[in-house]
């Protein structure tokens, strides 16, 4: 019998999952070990195999945020920037839109660039933006850019020619004399050859920023796994939800930023609804996607590094990415997010968080500031018995917020429940109602460690009658690595290419290469669309791509009414190509499966805190398998335990199993 495991190392916990055949086996759910990733990660696997023989593991897939935080905090490699001779100012200068906080900010000072002034260098070359050599390259200039970055102690280089996504010929040529001295070359040609100077430059820039920790630490990763005796293939979920090699996932890091997240969308698309809003709530972070038609929402560019809400993701605040990427609206909400009071006296939650260490004061690691979770414990949604937490130390943390506020204790942990549930919601509003969808007509997904706690609340405030708890929802975006296709996306840039054909064909033999297959092996499929924009503007828009130009144009005109609000119709002229190629992942690990009672025996009881019931309250404490001898459905308050989530069902919602072992609420009185 073979097994797999999924990998998601998160800010506070690392979730790790075993499956088999039959579905899903074991679960850890382990404190992130920040000094060393993959200690935590070695932790997990040790106690999911139980005994089981690590020979018999067949593949590992992982969601790291390694990428991410290298980005965050500034600690990739250092970089030489290469470029057409004239433009060596592009990354210095840079493109930045203030914020909020600073727009009127005499003294504002701009982010620093992502690659020093003194490190950005010139050659001698020029391409024009249809491909023709305007300027042959000129080899000398290139020896003399190599000396000089290697006199700098300078590792890692990003070539980004202009236009070398119509001819790459010159920046192979500078790479290859590159790499003669320089160990780590990245070119724009290789990691997403696509128009726009400054976003193609800075996704480079960002690969060879990370590749290097990233090459190394999957390096680590694979020689720590085998001293446990497992040599299966390692596999990196990337941004847009697909799942590359290791060896794949190191030449191409960007692709890897958004790798922590993307799995969580996964497991919300499977949950048996076409449309659903995925809500995930760990330990650090809370993160909202929209998925439509089973499929989620994908955005071709983002920014990292910025300033503003939902992961600085804020468009003119970061660093541009241009790779595909599941569209995501992240905030600094979760569990371990501390709450603090502002100079004025009002009650702040976040964006700062606790982590695994010290972590939330009942932890009792030694933290004593009031977090969400500390909140939680205190109105009693959590419960000390099935996990070590420590009453008392809540209490005393709360009491911090409580004495200043001049309130009791419960009330100013429900204020602290309530402003994290808003902070979440302004996520979810990002991702509905601020793009024109209505979120009444979806499901709200909800998962991670703290996500079924707040999801019925977050719900309540927008209307959503349904909410969905996927089993095993606390280690959810584990187990969605698992069913992650193998799949990677190539794009190339071709004003009105006189035969798409052709370019389609070489794109997906390209992106299969990347995965090792070949186009012609069972179950490859090769997803083809195109950017699209009126002739004359400089925006444009990915569309499905079809054969018929009539149809084509109308799936753009469609697609503008929908983003933009307006009706136009005119030319239009298509830009880029893109492919993606899929293959299904192995049967053994398709779907992790039905999740196992979480116990047996009769419901218990506990008081919690439901304004609506006029304060504490004894409620009903049920697992999945007492929840299933509720025939006509659980109605709140109450609160269901799982291993590793805990979920709470208000007042006016009925909470009900499903076969699959997924956990329905309603809302009273909605159809």
């Amino acid at each position: 019998m073979g097994y797999a495991i999924g990998v998601d190392v998160g800010g506070t916990f690392t979730d790790v999952v075993l499956t088999g055949t039959s579905g899903a086996i074991s679960v850890a759910k382990c404190l992130s070990t920040h000094y060393d990733p993959i200690a935590g990660i070695v932790s997990g696997v040790t106690r999911v195999l139980g005994g089981r023989d690590p020979a018999q593991v067949t593949r590992v897939v992982h969601a790291t945020t390694l990428a991410t935080n290298a980005v965050l905090e500034r600690k990739g490699v250092r970089v030489a920037f290469v470029t057409t001779q004239g433009f060596r100012a592009a990354i210095p200068l840079g493109r930045y839109a203030r914020v909020e906080e600073d727009r009127y900010d005499l003294r504002f000072t701009p982010p620093p660039p992502p690659v020093a002034p003194g490190d950005c260098f010139e050659v001698a070359e020029r391409v024009s933006a249809r491909g023709a050599v305007l300027t042959p390259l000129d080899p000398g200039s290139v020896h003399r850019v190599a000396a000089a970055i290697t006199a700098r102690g300078i590792e890692s280089a990003a070539v980004c020619l202009l236009h070398s996504y119509a001819n790459p010929d010159h920046e192979r040529r500078v790479a290859e004399i590159l790499r003669a001295s320089i160990p780590a070359v990245v070119t724009s040609s290789e990691v997403w050859p696509e128009i726009r100077e400054y976003e193609r430059a800075t996704t480079t820039i960002m690969s060879a920023y990370i590749g290097p920790l990233m090459a190394s630490y999957l390096s680590r990763l694979r020689e720590r796994l085998a001293e446990l005796g497992i040599r299966a293939p390692v596999h990196v979920m990337e941004s847009s939800g697909g799942v590359i090699s290791a060896e794949l996932a190191a030449r191409r890091a960007v692709a890897t930023i958004e790798s922590g997240p993307a799995a969580g969308v996964l497991a919300a698309a499977g949950a048996g609804f076409a449309d659903a809003i995925s809500f995930d709530m760990g330990g650090t972070t809370a993160k909202t996607c929209v998925v439509r038609g089973g499929r989620p929402e994908i955005t071709h560019e983002f920014h990292v590094g910025g300033k503003g809400s939902f992961g600085g993701r804020r468009a003119g605040t970061g660093v541009p990415i241009k790779t595909p990427a599941i569209d995501l609206a992240e905030v600094g909400a979760g569990g371990g997010s501390v709450a603090w009071l502002d100079p004025a006296g009002a009650l702040r939650v976040g964006p700062r968080s606790a982590g695994s260490s010290p972590g939330p004061a009942c932890y009792g690691l030694g933290g004593s500031e009031p977090t969400v979770t500390d909140a939680n414990l205190v109105l009693g949604y959590l419960s000390s018995a099935s996990i070590p937490l420590s009453p008392p130390l809540a209490d005393k943390a709360l009491d911090r917020l409580a004495s200043p506020l001049g309130v009791a204790r419960e009330r100013a942990a429900y204020a602290v429940h309530q402003i994290v549930s808003a902070a979440m919601a302004s996520a979810v509003h990002v991702v509905t109602v601020q793009r024109g969808i209505d979120p009444r007509g979806f499901a709200l997904v909800a998962f991670g460690g703290a996500g079924p706690m707040h999801a019925a609340r977050i719900a309540e405030r927008f209307g959503i009658a349904t909410v969905v708890v996927p089993a095993r929802c606390g280690v959810a975006s584990a187990a969605g690595l698992l069913s992650g296709a193998l799949s990677t996306s190539r794009v190339l840039t071709r004003l009105d290419a006189p035969d798409p054909e052709s370019l389609f064909t070489s794109l997906a033999e390209d992106a299969a290469a990347d995965l090792g297959l070949s186009l012609c092996a069972a179950g490859v499929r090769v997803l083809r669309s195109v950017d699209v924009r009126f002739k004359g503007q400089s925006h444009d828009l990915t569309v499905d791509w079809s054969d018929d130009r009539a149809e084509l144009e109308e799936r753009f005109f469609l697609r503008y009414a929908e983003v933009y609000g307006i009706t136009q119709r005119g030319e239009v002229e298509l830009v880029s190509y893109r492919v993606r190629v899929t293959t299904p992942p192995d049967a053994v690990t398709a779907h992790p499966g039905p999740a196992r009672a979480a116990g047996t025996g009769t419901p218990a009881t506990r008081r919690a805190y439901f304004p609506e019931c006029g304060g504490y309250t004894d409620v009903p404490v049920h697992t999945r398998d007492t929840l299933a001898r509720e025939a006509a459905g659980l109605p709140g308050p109450a609160v269901v335990e799982d291993p590793e989530s805990t979920i709470v069902v208000p007042p006016g919602w009925t909470a009900a199993l499903t076969p699959a072992q997924a956990i329905h609420l309603t809302r009273s009185g909605t159809p």
